[in-house]
């Protein structure tokens, strides 16, 4: 077991506030894919700006076509006309970003979501916006749902609400982090004969499908908890009144 590495190491040491914190192999790898993200952006924004109107799409730009259409349809299916166009920016940013990070252990890192100070952050967002959504459709009605159907099932409402930020976060990184450690494991412990090619089939389902499979899950759950806050059409008539006079001055401009 001596050779088995986990991948988690400190590289430099700082005192914040009498608190001694470290910069880690998470966010060594975070700001890595962090960068490629951002290279990525600035490439596809340059290929869209040269892009011809009059002509079809082809190369790279017919891959972030169909990258961006995929995710419009994919939160109009699930968030409706009125949610959607506030969340589809939100939801391609998280979905890109997870399944960005899922798919960095393909290329030697260790990934950033296999780390609970990564996914918790990303959870506590996705409840904010629960809780702001619910309160801005529904009003006092949120409030009203927590003693539904009886006043008894107030404890276990609010519990319900905190849980989900903890079930969202610990899904994730529990599941990335598993695969990495069988993939350390198998590393650390098996043959160097047996690691030229048997390890290809675990890394296709460990890294791609699961990697995939858990974005895709992050991504839908927080489409359905917004949704099922929002409750647009049981919303409260001032809520409605101000969305359709949003919508008609964005009509106007």
């Amino acid at each position: 077991m001596e050779n088995v590495d986990f991948y988690v190491h400190g590289y430099k040491e700082i005192q914040i506030g009498g608190a001694t914190v470290y910069i880690t192999t998470t966010h060594v790898c975070l700001a890595i894919v962090l960068l490629v993200l951002i290279i990525f952006a600035i490439v596809a924004n340059r290929t869209i700006k040269k892009a011809d109107p009059t002509k079809a799409p082809t190369g790279f730009l017919n891959i972030i076509e169909l990258l961006v259409e995929t995710v419009d349809n994919l939160v109009f299916s699930n968030m409706g006309k009125t949610l959607a166009p506030r969340f589809k920016n939100y939801i391609g940013a998280v979905f890109t970003l997870i399944i960005v990070c899922n798919l960095s252990g393909l290329f030697g890192l260790r990934p950033p979501t296999a780390d609970y100070g990564v996914t918790l952050p990303l959870a506590l967002i996705t409840f904010i916006m629960i809780q702001y959504q619910g309160f801005k459709w529904q009003r006092m009605g949120k409030i009203k749902g927590l003693f539904e159907p009886i006043f008894l099932f107030l404890p276990v409402n609010i519990i319900s609400e905190f849980a989900t930020p903890i079930s969202l976060s610990l899904r994730l990184f529990a599941n990335i982090l598993s695969g990495t450690m069988m993939m350390t494991l198998i590393y650390g412990l098996l043959p160097k004969l047996v690691l030229i090619a048997w390890p290809a089939a675990l890394h296709a389902y460990l890294d791609v499908f699961a990697g995939a499979l858990q974005a895709y899950v992050f991504a839908m759950l927080t489409m359905v908890f917004i949704t099922n806050a929002a409750d647009v059409e049981n919303a409260s008539p001032k809520a409605l009144a101000k969305e359709e006079k949003r919508i008609a001055k964005l009509a106007k401009q």
